[in-house]
């Protein structure tokens, strides 16, 4: 395994090796790979492919090499890119929740630490686990801030993100905690107001393909089976 990661090194720039770390954190606690793992099954996964289609294709050693960048760059983005969009649509869908319960528990005149861990214990979410995290961390020593510091590098997320360091801006220099997340909130819920007519507006197109792919030919069917029987006999 030492050599492989060696290996994996020479190919791979240090630089690119934690971009692809990085990326490999915001996918959360239950991602399979880590920076090397993932650079190894890619390069194997290419080569497979390279492989697979010399030996199927008679003229596969023309294809080949496009063929392996194909698979090279789609093993990129099904297992980083796709699944951090999805998680971050998922986590920004569930943060108005959260942030909405956390405004009105700081609103009760609870501090912000105390906020956080009555939010964490009464909303499940992925959002709550992670700040249940960073909660975890401060009992080994790690400030708020160092807490909300090192949470913010977990998440991809640029919404999440800004508004965390919204509040570790705001408690840092005292400012009113509320009126920052009074407008995080509003701008949440604009932003799941766009996204529910994003989903409406496509319904028509969505309705359009089932019409042109089933109902269409079916009507088609109907109209010429007739004249179709009458024909063959």
């Amino acid at each position: 395994m030492q050599s492989l990661t060696k290996f994996i090194k020479k190919i791979y720039s240090a630089k690119e090796l934690d971009e692809i770390e990085f990326k490999l954190k915001c996918l959360g606690p239950d991602t399979k790979y880590n920076a090397t793992t993932f650079c190894l099954y890619r390069l194997l996964t290419t080569i497979l492919a390279f492989i697979l289609t010399i030996l199927i294709i008679d003229t596969g050693y023309i294809y080949a090499p496009f063929v392996a960048i194909g698979i090279y760059y789609l093993f990129y983005y099904l297992n980083i890119t796709k699944k951090t969009a999805i998680r971050n649509n998922r986590l920004e869908h569930q943060a108005l929740y959260f942030f909405e319960i956390l405004t009105l528990t700081l609103e009760s005149g609870r501090n912000l630490e105390n906020a956080l861990i009555v939010t964490c214990d009464n909303v499940d979410s992925e959002v709550s686990d992670l700040f249940k995290k960073a909660l975890d961390d401060m009992k080994f020593g790690k400030s708020l801030i160092e807490a909300l510091s090192d949470l913010k590098k977990t998440i991809s997320s640029d919404i999440i993100s800004n508004i965390i360091l919204n509040i570790i801006q705001t408690n840092r220099f005292g400012n009113s905690i509320l009126d920052t997340l009074y407008n995080e909130v509003d701008f949440l819920r604009q932003k799941e107001l766009m996204r529910a007519k994003e989903q409406i507006n496509k319904i028509p197109n969505k309705v359009s393909i089932i019409s042109v792919l089933f109902i269409v030919p079916l009507i088609l069917v109907l109209i010429l089976g007739p004249y179709l029987i009458e024909f063959i006999s």
